[in-house]
């Protein structure tokens, strides 16, 4: 009997319409929260701004499509006092990367490639790979350096799982043949060009996870993706992408540059180690969204956003792929981005797997805290965080713009701490 009411309940949920739009609910508690427990949400939000740990906060939480906590704290410049509001954009970093894997997720539906199939296939400057062997660790900019072979070909599969040996920070990044932006550019960059250059350096390890657990290396790997999309989409990637997801999901306020009407809702960005809040002091980081040439288009790292706009993609992967009334990925797609594509590795310390652009939160996370085995996520250097729980059909959003950040990993638990603690 037990079985045959779970059977039902199941088969009901899965009948369910799923919500192509937001709704606001008379009361939490008619969105299954706790009206009471949510309030230590804003304690805790609001405490960090008054001790000076936060600059500022915004917070989406939707439970079934309906909205339970949709807040701003602080304020988007400190200087000035200017008090933040629900539709202030953040840059996002990384939080880009699950836009341009669903980006080029759309065009794996339309037979466009094999998701192993070697890279070199489409770029042909990946072929014949090779491994960093040794280098002059006294002068790395300048310095002799050893390589061998790649044991094999990089594929598409483990460019978007992470896996392919391809980081951020590389030994031999100051020399001149292997120098690349790491996260965006104000300078006339082409993502043409700049991965070509990428695809001369020598990996940090071969392609592929291999039976120690190594596997994991994070990396400029959805940056070669957002150059994929160029060639299967025959646009520029920020074209394409707006066609594909951003458009039709309407996000009318996600941005590789902002239009100059939108550019004072750019909160500023400070960073905070041991002391005080500060400004930041990379003008690249501050200012690339609003100012210089325009040109490069970083599907890694390079997006701003609002947390409402975020909040419509989560939603769409949520639903299994709908949302604002069209079908971005099909249903089964996501199931497939979403199992684990690292084998043994794990993401650093955390016990969580790697799929196709998410963190997958295992039932051994380090990291996941009450989310649901099966939930996924990611968050941007500059700290903002997702969470999507399809078994509690919930999703959850907090941004702010610090980097680097002390209290990052406090930061984004803690407030999905907050958010679970009050779900009934």
């Amino acid at each position: 009997m037990r079985f045959l009411t779970l059977l039902l309940l199941s088969t009901t949920l899965l009948a369910q319409p799923r919500p192509q739009s937001f709704s606001t609910p008379k009361s939490a508690g008619d969105a299954g929260f706790s009206t009471e427990r949510l309030k230590r949400i804003d304690t805790f939000l609001q405490g960090l701004i008054d001790q000076g740990l936060a600059p500022n906060a915004v917070t989406f939480v939707a439970h079934r499509g309906q909205v339970v906590h949709y807040k701003a704290f602080g304020y988007s410049n400190l200087a000035k006092k200017t008090p933040l509001k629900r539709d202030a954009i953040y840059r996002i970093a990384s939080q880009s990367k699950a836009i341009t894997t669903t980006t080029l997720m759309t065009l794996f539906e339309e037979e466009k490639f094999l998701l192993d199939d070697p890279i070199s296939k489409y770029i042909p400057a990946f072929k014949n790979p090779t491994v960093l062997v040794s280098y002059d660790k006294k002068d790395p900019s300048g310095g002799s350096f050893k390589t061998r072979p790649a044991k094999g070909e990089i594929t598409i599969r483990q460019l978007l799982s992470h896996n392919a040996g391809i980081p951020y920070e590389h030994p031999l990044d100051q020399q001149p043949e292997f120098n690349v932006p790491f996260f965006n550019s104000t300078r006339p960059d082409k993502l043409e060009d700049v991965i070509n250059k990428l695809a001369k350096r020598p990996l940090l390890r071969d392609p592929g996870s291999d039976s120690t657990g190594a596997g994991f290396t994070y990396g400029l790997n959805t940056d070669i993706i957002g150059r994929l999309v160029e060639i299967l989409a025959g646009k520029p990637l920020d074209v394409a992408m707006r066609e594909r997801v951003l458009d039709p999901l309407g996000m009318t306020d996600t941005h590789f540059y902002l239009p100059a009407g939108k550019a004072d809702r750019l909160v500023e960005l400070y960073s905070k180690t041991d002391g005080a809040l500060t400004l930041h002091e990379n003008n690249d980081y501050r200012n690339y969204a609003v100012s210089g040439a325009r040109t490069y288009f970083s599907g890694g790292a390079g997006l701003v956003s609002t947390v409402e706009d975020y909040a419509r993609f989560c939603q769409m992967l949520l639903n299994g792929g709908t949302f604002n009334n069209h079908r971005i990925l099909g249903r089964k797609t996501i199931e497939l981005m979403t199992r684990n594509q690292i084998g043994v590795a794990n993401v650093w310390e955390r016990q969580d797997k790697f799929g196709l652009g998410f963190e997958l939160i295992t039932g051994n996370s380090r990291y996941g805290d009450q989310a649901t085995p099966g939930s996924y996520t990611w968050g941007g250097m500059y700290c903002s965080e997702f969470t999507i729980d399809p078994n509690e059909e919930l999703i959850l959003l907090v941004f702010t713009n610090v980097q680097p950040y002390a209290y990052y990993t406090d930061f984004v638990r803690k407030f999905r701490i907050a958010v679970y603690q009050a779900l009934e």
